[in-house]
């Protein structure tokens, strides 16, 4: 268990030194792994940048991931889950409509626009607080495969022994995954950390401008 996202960045920073004051480049999915990923970045004296995903909630539980959007016009659908919950192709769109306001809002906020980060030819450490069913990382590994770094290393403090196994399916042949805490029976990011507190809005827009 981790103390907090601060603990967490760091121990993901002691395995990755070798990428210490080089040109690859942190990307974080906010919020929480915003935090995580500032760590990386200060340890390693590397810049951090973010991209923005949102997952699709199902109608009535929005915890369930049905899917995810991402920067760079990425859309992935679980066809299985939306037949299983019968969900409708008009609510499916209603809730697309909704989360792409919401990534657009938090695109300009964070960003200042809605490009993917610039990444091409570059060594990519794409991270977050953790990874339960994999749904919002595909997206943001497909979004960053769009601007064809030169690695991918997806670095995760924990995550599900399935969501690694598909993540891996997506990942090029030189990307790496590295996760110190696979679980079979995680059922929440949270069960994994003392401290689990909202990462707000503000607190990702100061670790962006390294006032933190």
């Amino acid at each position: 268990m981790y103390a907090d996202r601060i603990e967490a960045g760091k121990k993901l920073a002691e395995k990755l030194m070798k990428y210490k004051n080089s040109d690859a480049i942190v990307v974080a999915l906010p919020r929480g792994g915003v935090v995580v990923g500032y760590e990386i970045s200060r340890i390693l004296n590397i810049p951090l940048d973010v991209l923005i995903v949102r997952k699709l909630g199902a109608p009535h539980n929005p915890e369930m991931g049905i899917g995810a959007i991402s920067t760079g016009n990425v859309l992935i659908i679980d066809e299985d889950s939306t037949k299983l919950l019968g969900i409708q192709q008009k609510d499916l769109e209603y809730i697309i409509e909704m989360e792409s306001k919401e990534l657009l809002r938090r695109c300009l906020l964070y960003r200042g626009d809605d490009k993917l980060p610039q990444v091409t030819g570059k060594t990519v450490i794409l991270t977050d607080d953790g990874m339960a069913t994999g749904v919002t990382v595909k997206a943001a590994i497909l979004a960053l495969i769009k601007v064809n770094p030169q690695k991918i290393i997806l670095a995760l403090p924990v995550c599900t022994t399935e969501a690694k196994a598909e993540t891996e399916k997506i990942l090029r042949t030189n990307d790496e995954l590295f996760c110190p805490e696979v679980s079979d029976r995680l059922t929440s990011i949270g069960e994994w950390y003392k401290n689990f507190d909202q990462v707000t809005d503000e607190m990702v827009v100061n670790y962006l401008k390294k006032e933190c």
